[in-house]
């Protein structure tokens, strides 16, 4: 593995670098390897990296990496940069079915590039000290703030990712600003990444489920990053309980090359 051949994909400015793995190239990945390669000064620099894999019963699997080189829970921008990937590599499909680490999920592309991806059903949210916490594939933190754009993000979300009650699993920690009953604005601080991204696509979902303008039933909201805008789609048929989850928005190319 003395050349690599990557590629550099971003969905709403949160990227990934993706590898075509799907002739088991690239099994000896170390945490330091994926490290380097994600570091912004002395790799190719992304949020993340992923492996696209062969998996029986389904189009392909995804195996996902923090920037900190360790192997992580479901990223749902990733997903969606990974079935862009994979309809470049020639995959053309109406629908695509892929495994992760949180289970299966669907995806579409339609005709202007948006992806959409189906996220796993959600059931549950607890409260801890007036804000929200809930598993979208990832697990996350929801404060209301206002002002969201003026918001420490990184010193208040690294706080409260390093408190005693997550210090050990981390939290991802998402801070949301309601501008319309069915609009919110939306910046998160990511453990592996340590840092504020862009973008978070299973943060925008847990942020827009905690905010649902429908009490019951079919629910849109559009959700303003840093990196750009997402749309979340969902069927609320409980208290607490979520299904026909869909994040939507671009996955665009970058650029491709090797390193050594």
């Amino acid at each position: 593995m003395s050349t690599m051949h990557f590629h550099k994909y971003q969905g709403t400015g949160n990227d990934f670098i993706i590898l075509d793995n799907r002739n088991w190239s690239y099994t000896a990945l170390t945490v330091e390897r994926v490290k380097f390669l994600c570091d912004r000064r002395f790799g190719i620099g992304a949020d993340g990296l992923m492996l696209l894999n062969n998996h029986s019963g389904y189009d392909f699997e995804m195996k996902y990496y923090n920037s900190d080189g360790r192997e992580s829970s479901m990223c749902g921008n990733g997903g969606r940069c990974l079935v862009k990937f994979a309809y470049d590599l020639g995959m053309h499909k109406s629908e695509y079915h892929f495994i992760a680490t949180d289970g299966p999920h669907q995806a579409e592309i339609d005709d202007d590039g948006i992806v959409s991806l189906k996220m796993k059903n959600v059931q549950g949210i607890r409260d801890y000290h007036g804000d929200l916490i809930l598993d979208t594939g990832s697990p996350h933190y929801v404060k209301m703030v206002t002002e969201v754009m003026d918001y420490d993000v990184y010193r208040k979300g690294m706080d409260i990712r390093y408190n005693s009650d997550f210090a050990k699993e981390g939290i991802n920690v998402n801070f949301v600003e309601q501008r319309k009953p069915d609009e919110i604005i939306v910046r998160t601080y990511e453990r592996g990444v340590e840092d504020e991204t862009l973008s978070c696509g299973t943060g925008v979902t847990a942020s827009a489920l905690a905010c649902y303008h429908n009490d019951m039933g079919y629910n849109y909201v559009s959700v303003v990053t840093k990196g750009g805008k997402l749309n979340v789609k969902f069927d609320r048929v409980g208290d607490n309980s979520y299904e026909n989850i869909w994040l939507c928005g671009p996955a665009i190319k970058v650029f491709e090359g090797t390193i050594e």
